[in-house]
C-alpha cells in the first residue's frame, strides 16, 4: 500500500492510494482524530485498511480546489536516526574511510516536512547541502534484535527522504553532527509510505537527485556499506526503536560537499529527488 497524508500543515488527512493512483479517505475507517502515526502502524488497523482498499470500500478523498498539498506520510515521528557515510562512493568523495560500524547521529523530529514543502536555508548558512536517502519507518518495537530477519519484520515501510545538511554547522563548528542536521525543514519526507510488502528488496532501489534540472546524485541502495536489515538490528542494540520512528539510511555520491567548487544551495534553487517505486519530491529553496 501507499499511505499518505493530504492537507495543509497541521490539518493533514490520512489516505491510501488506490490502483488508479487516486487518494482514498481513511478518516471514516480509522475514526475521528486518528492519523498515520506509530500507534496506527503498530495496530491491526493497517490490515483493516488493506482489506477495505481491496474491497473498494473507501471513498475518494475530496480535495478543495487545485493540487492538494502532501504532508509527510508519518505524523509525529518519535525520533529520526541517521546513518552517516553509508555508501562507498559517498565516503570516497568526502575523503572519509569506510566505517567499520554504522555511524549514528540524530535529527530533530520537527525537521520533518512534506515532500514538496519549502526547504529553508538557515540564517548564517553558507553550506546548505542535499542528500537523497531511503527512509525506513519502524512498525513494531525493536529491542536487542538477534537476526536480520527479525529486523526486517520490524519495518513498516519505506519512503523518500532528503537529509538536508548544513556542512559548516555540521563539520566546522565543533561537537557532534546534529546541529548541522536539525535545522527547520531539513527532512522532507514522502510522498508516500510504501508498505514493506511492496518493496521486496530494499537493497535494489535506484536513488536520484537533481538541482535546477542538473543531475547530481544517481546511486543504488545495493551500494550501501550496511544494509537496511543490519542497520535496524544494529540500532536495536543501542536504543529501543518504536513504531513511527524513522531511519535515514545514508546517501550516495553527488552531494555539494564532494563536488568541485562545492555548489551549495541558494535561495530559489529547485531540488528534485526520487527513489524507485517510492515516489518523487520537489522543493524550492527559501531563506529562513
Amino acid at each position: 500500500m501507499k499511505l499518505l497524508r493530504v492537507g495543509p500543515p497541521g490539518h493533514e488527512r490520512p489516505a491510501v492510494l488506490d490502483g488508479a493512483g487516486n487518494p482514498r479517505d481513511l478518516r471514516g475507517l480509522l475514526g475521528q482524530g486518528a492519523d498515520l502515526d506509530g500507534a496506527f502502524l503498530a495496530s491491526e488497523r493497517v490490515a483493516r485498511v488493506r482489506d477495505a482498499l481491496l474491497a473498494d470500500e473507501l471513498p475518494l478523498l475530496e480535495a478543495a480546489g487545485g493540487t492538494p498539498r502532501l504532508g509527510a506520510p508519518i505524523a509525529r515521528p518519535g525520533k529520526i536516526v541517521c546513518i552517516g557515510l553509508n555508501y562507498r562512493d559517498h565516503a570516497e568523495e568526502t575523503g572519509a574511510p569506510l566505517p567499520t560500524e554504522p555511524i549514528v547521529f540524530m535529527k530533530a523530529p520537527n525537521t520533518v516536512v512534506g515532500p514538496d514543502d519549502q526547504v529553508l536555508i538557515p540564517r548564517g548558512s553558507v553550506k546548505t547541502d542535499w542528500e537523497v536517502e531511503l527512509a525506513v519507518v519502524i512498525g513494531r518495537t525493536a529491542r536487542y534484535l538477534e537476526s536480520e530477519e527479525e529486523a526486517l519484520a520490524c519495518v513498516a515501510g519505506y519512503a523518500v527522504a532528503n537529509d538536508v545538511s548544513e556542512r559548516e554547522f555540521q563539520l566546522e563548528r565543533g561537537g557532534q553532527w546534529d546541529k548541522g542536521k536539525s535545522c527547520e525543514t531539513f527532512n522532507p519526507l514522502g510522498p508516500w509510505l510504501v508498505t514493506a510488502d511492496e518493496v521486496p528488496d530494499p537493497q535494489d532501489l535506484g536513488l536520484r537527485l537533481w538541482v535546477n534540472g542538473e543531475a547530481r546524485q544517481n546511486g543504488s541502495t545495493k551500494d550501501m556499506v550496511f544494509g537496511v536489515a543490519e542497520i535496524v538490528r544494529y540500532l536495536s542494540r543501542f536504543m529501543v526503536l518504536e513504531p513511527g520512528d524513522v531511519i535515514n539510511t545514508g546517501t550516495p555520491a553527488g552531494v555539494a560537499l564532494g563536488m568541485p567548487g562545492q555548489p551549495y544551495l541558494r535561495e530559489g534553487d529547485v531540488v528534485e529527488l526520487e527513489i524507485d517505486g517510492l515516489g518523487r519530491q520537489r522543493q524550492v529553496v527559501g531563506q529562513a
